[in-house]
């Protein structure tokens, strides 16, 4: 905004001074944004990334606790039986799939990898239930792979601040991300809009009042 003697004008900024002015933004917010995912051990993370799908980051922490202390190791979820892990997973979404989708994920581990994880965004990709997203999340937090996953709430604050059209896919999403912000940032800009999205631009009754992106908002 500039005054102009008593009249007050909009000056249009570019889409680059708004990523830059939303990067400052979440940095003032999230300094020390991180995956808010609980988890010890590599496939620990990657078992709480397969089960948040469709559901909320909370409730996943609500169960992997009791999964993860009942079967204490990967070898003995992978000998888990299906009734007993689907009991666990039963107050998350879609949990008949996602407890073979585990036990499938811990016989493969175990069987082809020793039992890690490993740094291999193809052969992840051929794992149950894992996704893009999924393997953006779990080499990001392992091994510091840059990357910007796309999940729901970034994908929302992405194409209501105009970063991304509105009938963008997620791929698209992830690849005009990538191309606004510096590779070295990618991981940060994911946690950063993952948190925005989940405590701020929410997708129902959004906290447009205070927010400092808001005259650059298309959801308004």
């Amino acid at each position: 905004m500039i005054t102009i003697g008593l009249m007050t004008m909009k000056v249009k900024s570019s889409k680059k001074e708004i990523v830059s002015l939303f990067q400052d933004y979440l940095e003032e917010l999230f300094p020390d944004a991180r995956c808010e995912l609980h988890y010890t051990k590599d496939y620990e993370l990657l078992i709480a990334v397969v089960l948040s799908a469709q559901t909320t980051d909370k409730r996943v922490n609500s169960v992997t606790p009791i999964l993860f202390s009942t079967y204490p190791t990967l070898k003995d979820l992978a000998s888990a039986s299906y009734d007993s892990v689907a009991k666990i997973l039963q107050p998350i979404g879609t949990f008949q799939k996602k407890a073979q989708f585990v036990i499938t994920i811990a016989q493969r581990l175990v069987e082809e990898k020793e039992g890690k994880v490993p740094n291999d965004p193809e052969y992840l990709l051929t794992l149950p239930g894992v996704g893009r997203k999924t393997v953006n999340v779990v080499l990001s937090n392992l091994f510091d792979y840059p990357a910007i996953a796309v999940d729901t709430h970034v994908e929302r604050v992405s194409k209501r601040l105009g970063f991304a059209p509105k009938n963008a896919s997620v791929l698209e999403v992830e690849k005009k991300l990538m191309h606004l912000y510096d590779k070295k940032d990618w991981s940060r800009r994911h946690h950063q809009m993952v948190l925005f999205g989940r405590y701020h631009c929410k997708a129902i009754h959004p906290e447009c009042e205070n927010c400092k992106m808001k005259e650059f908002c298309h959801h308004r």
